[in-house]
């Protein structure tokens, strides 16, 4: 007899996504089979009315398949993967199931939005499941021409906290340097890494706590790099601060790709190797060495968060406020934003701050003169 389940520390949840092909069920079946200990429950979401990934998993010992056949996890269906949360943890807690992580695969179509959205949204969700990360599988091969032509392909690279490149054997380094390259300019907070047929220390992408507000800022620095010479980094040092933040959320108008996704248009161009890519989604870092006032920075975050919230997937920083000692820690999703404290600054520490601002079309010099406008 299983014991039941009294701890209250909260279940961490991945949530893996990728557009079709890119590898995620190769990913899955290779974390189901690493001989790890740890007990996983799996939430697979199929499109169309037959389960068929469910069959090419393989299913071992303690690993509880569910599947949401039903469409993407997106809009309408999120109710479902609500209600199969809560089985999960009705079941856990009477001692019918034994886990201790779930992992959600999205389908290729979806965006990962809605999915993060609801641990942060249903309140019985978020009391016991933690959202630890989203991974992001991106196919090598054919990933230019997914991100160029699927606007849900830019939305699952814009919140992922980790991008998994497959498939690199099937390219030439060149090719995949571009690739490399267009991924940090869409998302500069996410740490890319190239695997082979779903081969990844699962350090990597298990227990990250890539929506912890406390985790460590970290830019590219390829990213700070290549910006132009009008980007707000005031101090052009490569610091490597890192944040992994992320936003979850859903706008409407951005529905799954099957119903007709919302046509983007382009900004942010990036060429790279001859390559020219007008990625709707893209992101910019704004650095300053002094204080903000806190009331003016509270008022023009709720501003642009009121006009730009469904345009922004993700935003998230270190911000050296006036008068307060302590680092303000500070992130948000679409419409949901939040700060806290952090440590205090440490005698003789360089204070400053850091935003980095992940969205489609933002308009960065509104962004960037407001904040300068709230400095101290």
């Amino acid at each position: 007899m299983k014991a039941v389940d009294k701890t209250p520390k909260q279940i961490p949840v991945t949530v893996l996504t990728g557009f079709l092909g890119a590898g995620k069920t190769t990913l899955l079946n290779r974390i189901l089979n690493e001989h790890h200990g740890r007990r996983i429950a799996v939430i697979e979401n199929e499109f169309g009315p037959e389960g068929v990934d469910n069959d090419l998993l393989i299913q071992d010992r303690d690993e509880q398949i569910i599947e949401m056949n039903n469409g993407c996890v997106c809009c309408t269906v999120r109710g479902d993967l609500v209600r199969i949360l809560i089985d999960l943890k009705d079941k856990r807690r009477a001692g019918a199931l034994d886990f201790e992580r779930v992992i959600i695969e999205t389908t290729g179509m979806a965006n990962p939005g809605p999915v993060c959205q609801t641990f942060f949204m249903e309140d019985e969700v978020a009391s016991y499941f933690r959202l630890d990360a989203v991974i992001t599988v991106v196919d090598a091969k054919h990933g230019m021409q997914t991100l160029d032509e699927q606007p849900e392909a830019l939305n699952q690279v814009g919140f992922a906290d980790r991008l998994l490149v497959s498939k690199v054997d099937l390219v030439e380094d060149a090719d995949y340097q571009a690739l490399r390259s267009r991924l940090v300019h869409i998302n500069p907070r996410a740490t890319i890494t190239p695997v082979n047929f779903g081969e990844v220390d699962l350090k990597e992408i298990l227990d990250i706590n890539g929506f912890n507000l406390n985790a460590i800022l970290d830019i590219d620095p390829e990213f700070l790099a290549d910006e132009h010479p009008d980007a707000a980094t005031h101090d052009h040092d490569h610091d490597h601060g890192h944040d992994h933040d992320h936003g979850h959320g859903h706008e409407h108008g951005e529905h799954c790709a099957v119903d007709g996704c919302d046509d983007p248009s382009h900004h942010h161009a990036h060429g790279h190797h001859h390559h020219h890519h007008d990625d709707a989604i893209g992101a910019f870092v704004f650095k300053s060495d002094k204080p903000f006032d806190p009331m003016r920075l509270e008022e023009f975050l709720g501003g642009v968060v009121q006009v730009y919230g469904t345009d922004l997937l993700r935003y998230k920083g270190i911000l050296y406020m006036s008068g307060v000692n302590r680092r303000m820690l500070f992130q948000g999703v679409h419409m949901l934003m939040g700060a806290d404290a952090g440590r205090a600054w440490a005698p003789g520490e360089k204070r400053g701050s850091k935003l980095v601002f992940i969205g489609r079309n933002l308009p960065r010099d509104v962004f960037m003169h407001g904040l300068e406008q709230c400095l101290v």
